[in-house]
């Protein structure tokens, strides 16, 4: 055989090997879906997750499909069920509540990898894993901006649901308000609410009236941060970067960015190096940042955040050091003491300085 057609028979066999290589790549596309407590709307906790599940289509071809509007109810289980039957093996469920549901479900199938929201509260099988970052440091920072802007020494703040990592988010921000304004005032309204815009803009309207000029938040719509903005008043953003829903009332605020955490989770379970754990991020993996700062704020607060961004970073400033007292005025953190990560998870009480309902101690 010549060494012409020895060549020609090889380009053969390329082409057709090529032709039968395109259909099974993209067969083999990684299957991704993601279960969403609210709509995704433009902004938010949910709009930040569907950031990210787009970013793993861009980055890595994944094939992804989501389910918005999910209760933490049974109806979770169900979803996650179809998403198996479906071939979508690589579960993101996103909310605190899905926990106890995906677990289950994590149980009936070891070949499918459930990513939930923590803090854990229930031991996790090995193929499940949950997320959350350190919010409480983010909000610290959005604290000291808020307690050098106000006026009136009034600060109102809208939180949703009273678990312990929205109520330590609460605290850090009144202990940010108190490093540079003592004096000031922190009122606090508990919606129970995720996403519930009507009932968030009331609350903040209910504090707005009560004296506040500056409207902080965890919540899942700009609502409360509009609401300030209707008055002319100030607002800190939470979940996303909420600048556009009030331009000038918008001082800054906390930002969830999933990413890079979800594709390194992707990767690692398709290179079967899934860790199972209850992961904590934060300012220095970029987990949790901060959106742009308002013109209005002086250029010496700016300086002041940054420095205090780093010393959270590096470890040389901690926001829950001692002595803390809460409401009441007991201590609950002796001078020189650090809260762990652990009791940090565990925050049944608030800081004192903070006007409002503590959250139920079981």
């Amino acid at each position: 055989m010549g060494h012409g057609v020895r060549v020609l028979i090889v380009l053969l066999v390329l082409a057709l090997l090529a032709g039968v290589a395109g259909p099974t790549a993209a067969q083999t596309k990684t299957k991704i879906a993601f279960i969403y407590v609210g709509p995704v709307g433009d902004a938010g906790w949910t709009f930040q997750h569907d950031n990210a599940r787009k970013h793993l289509e861009q980055t890595m071809g994944a094939e992804t499909k989501f389910v918005e509007n999910v209760p933490q109810t049974a109806e979770v289980a169900r979803v996650l069920e179809q998403f198996y039957q479906q071939g979508f093996k690589i579960v993101f469920a996103t909310a605190f509540g899905y926990q106890n549901f995906a677990v289950d479900v994590a149980k009936k199938h070891p070949d499918m990898h459930i990513i939930g929201i923590g803090p854990a509260i229930v031991d996790l099988p090995p193929n499940m894993k949950l997320i959350y970052g350190r919010i409480w440091d983010g909000r610290y920072l959005t604290g000291i901006v808020a307690g050098k802007m106000t006026k009136s020494n009034v600060i109102g703040f809208v939180a949703a649901h009273p678990i312990t990592t929205v109520v330590a988010g609460v605290n850090a921000f009144a202990l940010g308000v108190q490093s540079v304004n003592p004096t000031a005032k922190i009122k606090v309204v508990w919606t129970n609410t995720w996403y519930d815009p009507p009932k968030e803009k009331a609350a903040a309207k209910a504090l707005l009236d009560a004296g506040a000029d500056v409207i902080g938040q965890h919540q899942d719509t700009p609502s409360p941060l509009q609401a300030a903005g209707e008055a002319k008043k100030w607002g800190v953003g939470s979940e996303s970067n909420m600048q556009g829903f009030a331009p000038d009332a918008y001082l800054t605020g906390t930002i969830w960015d999933w990413r890079d955490v979800d594709v390194a989770i992707v990767k690692g379970i398709l290179n079967k190096q899934f860790k199972s754990e209850d992961y904590y991020g934060g300012l220095s993996d970029k987990m949790v940042g901060l959106g742009p700062m308002n013109k209005n704020v002086p250029a010496d607060v700016v300086a002041m955040v940054e420095q205090r961004r780093k010393g959270i970073m590096d470890g040389s400033f901690q926001v829950f050091k001692g002595p803390l007292a809460d409401q009441m005025g007991k201590e609950r953190v002796a001078a020189g003491k650090t809260m762990s990560l652990k009791e940090i998870l565990d925050f049944k009480w608030l800081v004192k300085g903070i006007e409002g309902q503590a959250p139920p101690s079981k």
